[in-house]
């Protein structure tokens, strides 16, 4: 046996035992982050009004909480691209976690400092950010497991619907974050809801001892070892042992907007941000649509129901498209998707007041379409970059989102305050972005869903 086939020898092997593990521990930190992410949203009104922010100043630090959120969503990326896949997890769910206890902490400065406190609250959540990319990272690093033990045709068909399981944290997330207010609230208040969300990361950190780093990335990591050390041919002769594409050195933030991850950096970005407008509009914004007299002026109580279905129907859409991806191709899945999703809302918007069942079929089949297609989009990320600077372009695209949210938020607040109604703000910067969105995605370069990529 050569050097580098003894080098790769040396590399973990993974088998499908050690891919079940580190789905099962993607999931729960991916619910866990979740369950934060969401719950200052659900809370926020609750902080405002214990330290008596008006509307606009509630909706500002939520802003600038956003902005800091994709800052922190964007640089995470290069870090899991120097560091590892594991690692990268690990600091996602500790970061999450010391968020949540930190965000408690802010709450109490602001009711004793204000403008200090508000400050160090936008910080902290802003770290929390972390939780939001750890859904990028998990992307990233299953795809590269499951290129080891799903390679052949057959079985790597079934990748897309895996990985939808792992997304549909997402909604379980959400529901727990509810569950918890309900339950906490009336005892401890939102500081202890916060608090609470600590003690799921060090049943994470311990789970996290069963992972095994990616092979794709710690072939890699050493093959470039091996090119510091001036054992340039020694390097090369490991990565073509391992099928490890060694031409591109540049950092992976560079590599990331030259050659062939360009295109998959513009355009999926792009889609994902435009997306991201309609999220905001229908998904975070959707009660106020749901009950404005501009909007569909239903009841607050039926509003509720309609978001807990809606949770539903995230769940059932992510399972969905993981499943149409699999046996489509996943660009061609999200495109038909938000095609879809953009016709629904529209479809929803132009329902008269008061046929509430047109209405929740209509908004139902529009987050289905909205929300499903992530679990498809966030795996093509993996499959649309090489291992150099995929956690970097997953994160570049990841954090486009949030700033697809800012943006959307801006938009719609001038569209109000111009005179537009709820209706016509939602068609103009949600349903029309998300049609957009779904067509600009096609521009991305396709992949075979039985293609598996290990370079």
């Amino acid at each position: 046996m050569d050097a580098s086939a003894q080098r790769v020898s040396q590399v973990p092997r993974v088998t499908e035992r050690d891919v079940r593990i580190a789905t099962w521990v993607c999931f729960f930190a991916w619910t866990f982050a979740v369950y934060d992410f969401v719950l200052f949203g659900n809370l926020l009104p609750k902080l405002a009004e214990d330290h008596g922010w008006s509307s606009s100043q509630s909706t500002g630090i939520n802003t600038w909480v956003t902005i800091g959120t994709a800052l922190v969503a964007f640089g995470v990326g290069p870090l899991v691209d120097k560091l590892g896949r594991r690692k990268g997890i690990i600091i996602a769910v500790i970061g999450a976690a010391l968020a949540s206890a930190m965000t408690a902490v802010a709450g109490w400065v602001v009711g004793a400092v204000a403008g200090l406190g508000i400050v160090l609250l936008i910080l902290v959540r802003s770290v929390a950010g972390l939780g939001y990319a750890e859904q990028a990272i998990n992307a990233t690093y299953l795809n590269e497991m499951f290129a080891h033990v799903y390679s052949d045709p057959a079985r790597a068909r079934r990748r897309g619907l895996i990985y939808s399981l792992v997304q549909s944290g997402w909604p379980v997330g959400s529901v727990l974050a509810a569950l918890s207010i309900y339950l906490l609230f009336p005892v401890g208040g939102w500081a202890l809801c916060f608090i609470v969300a600590v003690f799921p990361a060090i049943f994470m950190v311990w789970a996290a001892r069963y992972l095994k780093e990616s092979p794709q990335f710690a072939v890699r990591h050493e093959a470039e070892k091996l090119m510091d050390q001036g054992r340039g041919e020694e390097a090369t002769a490991l990565a073509e042992a391992a099928g490890i594409d060694l031409t591109n050195r540049s950092a992976p933030l560079t590599s990331a907007f030259t050659g062939e991850a360009l295109r998959s950096t513009l355009v999926i970005g792009s889609a994902f941000l435009l997306s991201w407008l309609g999220v905001l509009t229908f998904s975070i914004l959707g009660t106020s649509l749901l009950t404005a007299e501009s909007g569909k002026n239903i009841s607050f109580d039926n509003a509720l129901a309609i978001l807990i279905i809606s949770n539903a129907t995230a769940f059932a859409g992510y399972l969905f498209h993981g499943w149409l991806g699999d046996r489509i191709g996943r660009r061609n899945t999200i495109a038909i998707g938000w095609i879809f999703s953009g016709l629904s809302f529209s479809g929803m918007l132009l329902a008269p007041d008061g046929s509430y069942g047109l209405i929740i079929a209509l908004y139902s089949a529009g987050l289905f379409f909205l929300i499903g297609p992530y679990s498809a989009l966030l795996f093509f990320n993996g499959e649309s970059f090489p291992v150099h600077t995929r956690a970097t372009g997953g994160s570049i695209i990841n954090a486009a989102g949030q700033v697809g949210a800012v943006i959307g938020g801006l938009l719609i607040t001038f569209a109000l305050a111009s005179g537009h109604s709820w209706d016509q703000a939602a068609f103009i910067w949600g349903c029309l972005p998300i049609f957009a969105s779904g067509i600009i995605i096609l521009g991305a370069r396709n992949v075979s869903p039985h293609q598996v990529r290990r370079d």
